[in-house]
């Protein structure tokens, strides 16, 4: 399929910033009514940062194994000396708002956003077009323009864009799939636990936590929580046979009320027991406010935070076609700032296999999800056991979200891999369906089926998707980085780089299996099928610790 990267419309008619996101309310959003003039917004300015193409040469050369710079990272304050933006940038935005009396603003440490406070009547005056609606689902309300914005032509250059104003949060997944019996055609599993997940994947009751300075995160950002009681109750249960830690470090963010979520306890159990003894974080939604992006806070947050943990793990994840071109590539900006101080960021990969996107004329494409398509994000699949009642070896898990950016170009560090996958011997999807140039992936996979999760105090099975193997992956990454730091090395940081130059060492290679993707008569609902080697469904395959250890424990 030939596709026309999309280039970014920052700048038509010197005013638009993000013309190609999708405006519309996404089903199960009730519209409540036009705010009111004098109603308070909290809107978020991305000034325009300096030396990005300095961000991204450094991030090659501190993440690249042969190179002499590797592991040399930058502390936040050296990112925010190359990055920040220039003073013009910041006397020209900070005057335009003053100018509308808007004075009520905090920066971050990088200094390339701006959150400010002001009504309604001064937002819809400084973005020219928007009209902020009232929107309402299971709950939750929040603020949005039912219409694209525009900003003054002397601003426009400044800014990349302006969060608060048209992204819906994405609807959190079904993840507990058991109950429907839409899970295959088994009705029964034993389950996957941390004793099965240590007995697949190598790891002994030594192999623990112990160095200091380590930490791990998950991030959550659809109000949903977890209970320090079902961490507690989960670890008593499940993880009697090795040393292990009952309580999270620190939360960052506010804990809501009520019952904890089945996808939050989930992220916190498991990666605590894989990567287990080690100190771990939790930051969920932090700061939520009606006219607010939860994942554009913790994005905000990261940024002025000097110490954040070392791995973060997030099951998060939006149509890449739904998305301003110039939002993602500012978010990817984000995440090189990220790999250059050291941090690993792990994201699922999606619970939709290929996806699919129906367009006109009865034609079908393969959908791809963001950030899981970022060049610079590690991707993590999903898998499930090819006997149920054994801890046998894997095959692709269906759901397991993969494929080829239609945004982002395939970054150099795959591209052989890539191309060795497609001029292999399995058969493909049409070439009308996805972007073979694309950024591809998965990047490795874990176990994604059949997981107990207490929640509540209660323990459920039957809990599936790529939001399992992402904090499993997660905590297997931090044992290791315990051991480079006890060695006095540096964290593995952006791991993609020395990750396809191992070429599948220190990994269990998944060949069998297939995802899902449309239901045509086409691809009849088959996206692609997993093989020797990276594939796009389970990537360079699911970790074998000692081995994995070895490859990457040293420098």
């Amino acid at each position: 399929m030939r596709v026309i990267f999309l280039l970014c419309v920052c700048l038509v008619h010197g005013e638009h910033l993000e013309l190609d996101q999708v405006v519309s309310v996404p089903e199960g959003w009730l519209h409540e009514g036009r705010v009111s003039p004098l109603e308070e917004v909290e809107l978020t300015f991305a000034l325009k940062q300096q030396n990005v193409d300095k961000l991204q040469e450094l991030l090659a050369l501190v993440s690249d194994p042969d190179s002499q710079h590797y592991g040399k990272f930058l502390t936040l304050e050296e990112v925010a000396s190359l990055v920040q933006p220039s003073q013009l940038t910041e006397k020209v935005v900070q005057t335009w708002l003053q100018s509308h009396g808007v004075t009520r603003c905090h920066t971050v440490l990088t200094r390339d956003f701006l959150q400010c406070s002001m009504t309604v009547q001064v937002a819809e005056t400084l973005l020219s077009g928007a009209e902020f609606q009232r929107y309402r689902r299971d709950g939750q309300t929040i603020v949005r323009s039912s219409s694209q914005y525009s900003v003054h032509d002397d601003v426009s250059q400044h800014l990349d864009f302006v969060g608060g104003v048209l992204r819906f949060p994405p609807r959190g997944k079904e993840i507990s799939k058991g109950w429907t019996g839409a899970r295959h055609s088994k009705s029964f599993h034993l389950g996957v636990t941390p004793a099965t997940l240590r007995a697949r994947y190598n790891l002994t009751a030594a192999d623990v936590g112990t160095a200091a300075n380590n930490s791990q995160a998950v991030a959550q950002f659809l109000e949903q929580f977890y209970h320090p009681a079902d961490l507690a109750e989960f670890m008593s249960l499940f993880a009697r046979e090795f040393k292990h830690l009952t309580e999270v470090e620190r939360v960052v963010g506010t804990q809501g009320g009520g019952k904890a979520g089945l996808e939050a306890s989930l992220d916190v159990e498991y990666i605590m027991s894989t990567g287990a003894n080690i100190s771990t974080w939790v930051f969920t939604n932090p700061g939520r406010h009606e006219s607010q992006e939860p994942f554009l806070q913790w994005m905000l947050l990261l940024s002025n935070m000097s110490a954040v943990p070392w791995v973060h793990t997030i099951s998060y994840g939006d149509d890449e076609d739904s998305l301003s071109t110039c939002y993602m590539n500012r978010i990817n900006n984000e995440f090189m700032k990220a790999g250059v101080r050291g941090i690993s960021m792990l994201f699922a990969s999606g619970d939709s296999g290929a996806g699919c996107r129906h367009l006109p004329k009865e034609q079908n494409v393969f959908r791809p999800s963001f950030p899981a398509s970022s060049p610079y994000v590690t991707t993590v699949g999903g898998t499930s056991f090819k006997n149920p009642f054994k801890v046998t070896y894997e095959v692709t898990d269906y759901i397991s979200g993969g494929g080829f950016s239609n945004v982002f170009a395939m970054p150099d560090y795959q591209v052989s891999a890539v191309k060795a996958f497609l001029k292999g011997k399995q058969s493909l999807p049409p070439e009308s369906y996805y972007n073979a140039s694309g950024r591809a992936y998965p990047d490795m996979a874990a176990l994604s089926d059949n997981y107990w999760v207490v929640t509540n105090l209660v323990p459920i099975p039957w809990v599936s998707g790529t939001s399992a193997s992402t904090p499993v992956v997660g905590g297997i990454l931090s044992l290791i980085n315990d051991q480079r730091f006890v060695k006095g090395l540096p964290s593995l940081g952006f791991l993609n780089p020395r990750l396809y130059k191992l070429q599948g060492t220190g990994l269990f290679d998944v060949t069998e299996g297939c995802h899902l993707s449309c239901l045509d008569d086409k691809v009849e609902g088959q996206g692609f099928c997993a093989a020797p080697a990276w594939d796009p469904v389970t990537g360079w395959g699911t970790p074998n610790y000692p081995d994995l250890l070895t490859a990457l424990g040293k420098d």
